[in-house]
């Protein structure tokens, strides 16, 4: 069905280290049109690693020119927002994933992260607004606007959300469990759906939208998108075994934003022979720009040589039974 063009590996922290807080990653590449001459991509970015790999992540910006996007106009001279206060649910990272325009706001939705002591970590959902146009953010407030629940324990991570009309609607990734293997805890996690009038309080039931090829496996971001009369998704998955842990990309089709049919053999992209996307293709996020669809996502590493760009060069009908149902 697709065919996609790769353009390469756009913005890479490792080599420029543009800021002290921009050394490593620039996870969760989320493009927004800031005007006629910019196209804004929000990353998750980290301090150069320390020797006790405690990382934190804060969330900033790269601006690409619109009409040439292999050109880096300028990064996020300070993270967008503060970490959370101690204890709060993004005291330790912040890693945005979908930015949404509502009338003069910007609202930015994240992953927020804190510490854990049996497991690593635990995640939750925050969402933050811009009153200047989408470079400084204030929070909705110290907590998630999508939390833990009593069917959904683990975390809640990677919102991408779509306003459509006036219904918002998140998929995000919800903790099935957490596996101990070969010494470290593995999570696992699917993607599930929730809804809103006001994109504040969110209805959800945690099931899945899409899915699994095999027992735990991980899906990540999930990106939705109209083309051709039909919705699209392209989202990243893989196994949680550290033999079988690079992520790569998948797809599934709907008609109705419920009902959703995977079928990966249709996904148009394939990890590259060598180089930064040779072993891992990861948060994918698609966008039109000028009459051009295109797919930021990560490579090697879960992003840590930053983000790259890829262009849909063909799209084609093909039956819709040859895929599976959720």
């Amino acid at each position: 069905m697709f065919s996609w063009k790769k353009l390469g590996n756009i913005f890479n922290p490792t080599l420029s280290r543009p800021r002290a807080w921009m050394n490593e990653f620039a996870q969760c590449p989320t493009p927004f049109i800031l005007n006629d001459q910019v196209l804004r991509v929000y990353v998750a970015c980290r301090p150069q690693r320390g020797t006790d790999l405690q990382y934190v992540s804060y969330p900033g910006y790269v601006d690409l020119a619109r009409a040439d996007l292999s050109r880096v106009e300028g990064v996020s001279a300070t993270p967008l927002m503060p970490l959370g206060n101690p204890g709060a649910f993004d005291e330790f990272g912040i890693m945005p994933s979908s930015i949404v325009k509502k009338g003069d706001d910007v609202c930015a939705y994240y992953s927020g992260w804190t510490r854990m002591r049996s497991v690593p970590y635990t995640l939750a959902i925050g969402m933050a607004v811009s009153r200047d146009g989408g470079t400084t953010f204030t929070k909705a407030g110290e907590g998630p606007v999508l939390g833990l629940s009593l069917s959904e324990p683990y975390f809640v991570t990677g919102p991408v959300v779509r306003l459509i009309g006036e219904q918002w609607h998140m998929w995000y990734l919800t903790g099935r469990k957490w596996l101990f293997e070969d010494g470290k805890h593995e999570p696992v996690y699917q993607i599930a759906r929730a809804t809103s009038s006001d994109g504040i309080r969110w209805t959800r039931d945690g099931l899945p939208v899409i899915p699994t090829l095999a027992e735990d496996e991980c899906q990540d971001i999930f990106s939705p998108f109209f083309l051709g009369g039909k919705w699209h998704a392209i989202f990243a998955w893989r196994r949680p075994s550290a033999a079988a842990g690079n992520y790569r990309l998948g797809y599934a089709s709907s008609d109705d934003l419920e009902n959703w049919v995977r079928d990966d053999s249709q996904v148009g992209i394939e990890l590259s022979e060598t180089g930064w996307d040779s072993r891992m293709m990861c948060y994918p996020q698609v966008i039109e720009v000028d009459g051009r669809v295109l797919m930021f996502y990560c490579g090697n590493d879960f992003g840590r040589e930053g983000f790259g760009i890829a262009e849909l060069s063909t799209y084609s009908e093909v039956p819709r039974q040859a895929g599976l149902g959720r």
